[in-house]
């Protein structure tokens, strides 16, 4: 009776979220006075082996230390240093933390600290020439407060099936270099995971679609029987696909289940304006509680069964063209929601507009983010193609040119 009942608070939402109790202010508090201080301009965009990075990891490890959390990383320290390669070899540092219930099996959260610094490594979507520091609010201090509020939550509940670590890791912008290398250099047993829970960009919950993207869903046929989609507190838009353009990809390859945790792009991303004015901090609060649920609900649960499920690859670098569009991946279809256009762009010169559905490009229909995908590997450099985009209550037919 006591699984049966969790699993009813957790299809139905959260109890906080539904009425909010002093606690619930006092944690968003929390993770506004964490995202304030990652996303602070001192920091300089967090970026890979710079000073901005060491000031993230210390204030992490900081707060890890507060908790209680024991130190996993190298050397009997919280942070494991790796190599992290794009233009110049620099070193990074994830940051370890550790809850040992001297159980069989064990639960990881993670969170990417990582973001953009001035654009130096060529991945911000930033088209002026002034310099400006990417403070990465919602790119990844959202996802790294929440990270840190569950440790501090895990430490002190009375969830003992299993042990907990707590990763934030770096790298991420330039292509997972963290979480690489964490899954290969792990202070235990990579078989005695159980899953990974990734939260990256928990930041702009919209309070009126209250959508959210969990991604992973396929990765273990206990996720369809946790996560209803129709009697939850939120608009749930789930991906069954293991991987993705986060750290959780790192965790599937090794036959590990994963959730992703994720409230859509917008037209901050990856530019200067992703700054901690714009962050839905209740909202935040309200995915944490969620997350809460799921741990309390799976602490009553065996290990989990690992599912295989379609491989996804988001990197712009698999297809030899791009629109230049960014998209809301909570977005249920038919076609692809367009959050914003990039300036310059095969999108822009077409004339797509921010809030335009594409629906179709060329001979290609799009259902989803997946068949957006597809289409685009048909279409080479210097081919035209028309593109069917739904622009309130009409229609529309663009000519691109790719």
């Amino acid at each position: 009776m006591k699984y049966v009942l969790l699993i009813l608070v957790l299809l139905s939402g959260t109890a906080e979220a539904q009425s909010p109790k002093k606690s619930d202010l006092k944690l968003t508090e929390r993770l506004q006075e964490h995202v304030a201080y990652l996303a602070d301009d001192k920091l300089e965009g967090r970026r890979t082996g710079t000073p901005g990075e060491k000031l993230a990891y210390e204030y992490i490890s900081k707060k890890f230390k507060s908790a209680g959390l024991a130190r996993r990383g190298d050397n009997d320290s919280y942070l494991q240093v790796f190599e992290a390669s794009s233009k110049e070899k620099r070193l990074g540092h994830n940051v370890v933390g550790f809850i040992d219930n001297e159980a069989a099996s064990t639960i990881v959260l993670g969170a990417h600290y990582d973001h953009l610094g001035y654009g130096e490594d060529k991945n911000s979507l930033y088209t002026d020439t002034i310099r400006m520091v990417h403070n990465g609010a919602d790119d990844n201090a959202s996802g790294t407060a929440a990270l840190i509020e569950l440790g501090k939550w895990l430490k002190k509940s009375k969830l003992k099936k299993y042990n907990y670590l707590l990763v934030a890791f770096s790298g991420e912008e330039l292509g997972l270099f963290g979480s690489k290398h964490f899954v290969e250099h792990m202070p235990v047993d990579v078989k005695s995971i159980n899953y990974m829970i990734n939260m990256d960009m928990v930041g702009r919950l919209n309070d009126s679609s209250r959508s959210i993207s969990i991604g992973g869903y396929g990765t273990s046929p206990a996720w369809s029987k946790l996560i209803n989609t129709n009697k939850s507190y939120f608009k749930i838009k789930i991906d069954s696909s293991g991987s993705g353009p986060s750290d959780h990809t790192s965790f599937y390859r090794k036959d590990i289940p994963v959730l992703f945790f994720f409230t859509g792009t917008h037209s901050d991303y990856h530019k200067p304006g992703d700054d901690k004015e714009k962050i839905n901090y209740k909202g935040m609060m309200e995915i944490v509680s969620y997350i809460k649920n799921i741990l309390t609900v799976t602490n009553e649960m065996e290990k989990m069964a690992f599912l295989k499920t379609r491989e996804i690859s988001m990197s712009s670098s698999s297809f030899k063209v791009t629109l230049g569009v960014m998209l809301d991946y909570t977005f249920a279809g038919p076609g692809i929601y367009v959050e914003g256009v990039t300036s310059g762009r095969p999108a822009e010169k077409a004339g797509v507009k921010g809030g335009d559905i594409i629906t179709q490009v060329g001979e290609h229909a799009i259902q989803d983010v997946e068949a957006y995908m597809k289409a685009l590997g048909k279409f080479e450099k210097g081919q035209a193609a028309t593109l069917k985009v739904k622009r309130g209550n009409e229609t529309l037919l663009l000519p691109v040119f790719f």
